[in-house]
């Protein structure tokens, strides 16, 4: 069965970013389709199972509003619907699983709740429309514009063609793009292409991308016995070690980040190495009245479950089905190690007490229902954000470049995993920046917005434009600007050259909650 959906905005990708768009979008009056292939919305933070990566300042500046509306909304659900301790309770930043890596990791079922709540009074206006299950398959252009997008449920196989002035690609891999030939880049590009001091010598290399990651939840119960069937993988992922990896990749040995030096890691705190089991917890018992938590409950999204053997993006369907059954097999095996292999202080052998726990991700084999994307296609854009704009060494006066066309800010390390170019980390810090509205605008397409992961940026930059805030920001000033074209009958390209037209725009901006520069304070 075909249908057709008319509206204002259809936004494909129901991650953060397409979720922030099409609340946006909505907010001002104009009908939004959004589109999700899971069966959850919002992306990194829920589907993949990844709390929320944030910036040293998050508390009190460098989101938009509604991002921090977000944010108040988990901690007034744990306040609403847990018996936490009164300690806990009233704590204002109440972080609900004491997380290393988190101001505020929290179990991916309170995301989807509160996003489910923002969304609500929308739904049930009929002004938005949310699709699950549903992925784009075809898409209609006419010259530089797209006349629809045509989206199939996974489940039926019924088709909606959706049709709408604006289309906005917040999907996690940048799935419209090659469907409207939209010009755009994968993987690694070149030194002599972008200048950037940590490009690839030699040629770009497309198919070098970041390592993608499929998130499990685990508790643990000392005594008892959770080991899992083991993987059928288990014999290649036990003895694998990449080039640059210290020892077997499975084991408490892995390359620092930073250094590249080997790294001890164990499971629970212990003198001061790292502690795995505490990095990305989401349920710290001891903030809940006794009884509440059997255990603490962790995310287990560590150096040892990266895939990075081959990249799920422009390849064929039998090969990216390939990698993703690896990449789930390689998550499965470094359970089923922790269970049965794994050295502990103690002097003992694993840790079967692990427990998968299925219901924190809401899938029968207990991984995420989607792995953790970490580099998408990026669309050739009206202006690509280079590691020479928002780095220290090219700015003396320790600001990054300044962006007269900013439509928000964020701020992260630049985090590359490993790659399947075969290349180890590259993390080092930029400097607070600015998201530039060209990085939005495709360089042809007139009615097409880069909503997430897949802006205008190189395989260096996307290392601190792709966390949960910034994406977030992203895609909520890609929506603001779709109803503002709509609005003033004009293109977003205008919006960016036109002198006017962009401070109106940017008045907007600021009086929907974004900010559009780094204050001092």
């Amino acid at each position: 069965m075909k249908r057709e959906l008319h509206a204002d905005i259809a936004v494909v990708g129901g991650g953060l970013g397409g979720f922030a768009a099409a609340l946006a979008a909505a907010s001002l009056g104009y009908k939004t389709v959004l589109t999700e292939e899971t069966d959850w919305i919002g992306g990194q933070l829920t589907s993949q199972g990844v709390p929320p990566d944030e910036h040293r300042w998050i508390e009190t500046h460098g989101c938009t509003r509604s991002y921090r509306r977000f944010r108040d909304g988990v901690r007034d659900y744990y306040r609403s619907h847990f018996p936490l301790t009164e300690q806990a309770r009233a704590n204002v930043q109440l972080n609900p699983g004491s997380a290393l890596v988190s101001k505020i990791s929290h179990d991916p079922r309170t995301a989807l709740a509160v996003l489910t709540q923002m969304a609500a009074p929308y739904v049930a206006g009929g002004r938005l429309v949310i699709l699950l299950r549903h992925a784009a398959e075809s898409v209609e252009t006419e010259g530089d514009t797209i006349r629809s997008v045509t989206v199939r449920c996974l489940d039926s196989g019924d088709r909606s063609v959706l049709v709408a002035p604006y289309v906005l690609d917040a999907t996690e891999c940048g799935d419209v793009l090659p469907l409207a030939k939209a010009e755009y880049v994968t993987g690694a590009e070149s030194r002599e292409q972008t200048g950037e001091p940590r490009a690839l010598e030699g040629a770009a290399n497309p198919r070098d991308m970041q390592a993608i990651t499929y998130c499990f939840a685990m508790d643990y119960r000392e005594g008892e016995d959770h080991t899992i069937d083991k993987p059928k993988d288990y014999a290649f992922w036990r003895s694998y070690r990449p080039d640059f990896w210290p020892g077997p990749m499975l084991g408490w040995i892995g390359p620092h980040p930073v250094t590249h030096e080997a790294r001890q890691y164990v499971l629970f705190p212990e003198n001061d190495l790292f502690p795995l089991f505490n990095y990305r917890r989401i349920a710290d018992k001891s903030l809940f009245a006794p009884g509440t938590f059997e255990s603490d409950i962790t995310i287990v999204n560590w150096p040892q479950n990266d895939y990075f053997i081959g990249p799920i993006i422009d390849v064929s369907e039998e090969e990216r089905a390939r990698h993703l059954d690896a990449a789930k097999q390689l998550s499965l095996s470094l359970l089923y190690w922790l269970q049965t292999e794994a050295p502990r202080p103690d002097g003992k052998i694993g840790y079967p007490g692990l427990r998968l726990r299925r219901d924190v991700l809401g899938t029968a084999d207990g991984l995420a229902k989607y792995p953790y994307i970490r580099e998408s296609r990026r669309i050739r854009a009206e202006f690509t954000v280079l590691e020479q704009h928002i780095t220290a060494p090219f700015h003396s006066d320790g600001r990054a470049e300044p962006f007269a066309d900013s439509v928000g800010v964020g701020y992260y390390a630049i985090d590359l995993h490993p790659s399947t170019g075969n290349r180890n980390y590259i993390h080092f810090s930029p400097l607070p920046f600015q998201i530039p509205l060209g990085s939005l605008i495709p360089i042809r397409i007139d009615n097409l917005l880069a909503a997430c992961k897949n802006i205008g940026t190189t395989h260096i930059t996307n290392g601190c434009y792709r966390l949960h805030p910034v994406e977030w920001n992203i895609g909520e000033s890609a929506g603001l600007l779709a109803a503002f074209c709509l609005k003033h009958r004009v293109r977003p390209r205008d919006v960016r050259n036109d002198k006017r037209l962009l401070e109106q725009f940017q008045r907007l901006l600021v009086e929907q909650g974004i900010e559009l520069a780094w204050e001092p304070r």
